[in-house]
């Protein structure tokens, strides 16, 4: 058992999605390590898995942002 522990951060009135129980808060119920956000309404926090596989697709295929146009860039990409 643990003397101290630590209080979560946040505020309420800021959503968040909780990576462990899968559900939208507002304020602080879950440890950071836990969660995603702060989100402005429910709704985008709801949606905030989509709105982070959205962005890693774009960034994914940004022509600014290509390890292999440097000729040093992941070999895994190259199949090695």
């Amino acid at each position: 058992m643990a003397l101290f522990r630590r209080k979560t951060s946040g505020k309420a009135g800021e959503w968040y999605y909780c990576l462990e129980h899968h559900k939208v808060e507002e304020g602080p119920e879950c440890p950071a390590k836990n969660r995603m956000g702060p989100y402005a309404t429910r709704e985008e926090a709801h949606h905030a898995l989509e709105t982070a596989r959205d962005r890693n697709v774009k960034w994914e295929n940004d022509s600014r942002w290509n390890d292999n146009a440097s000729g040093g860039g992941d070999q895994r990409a190259e199949g090695a």
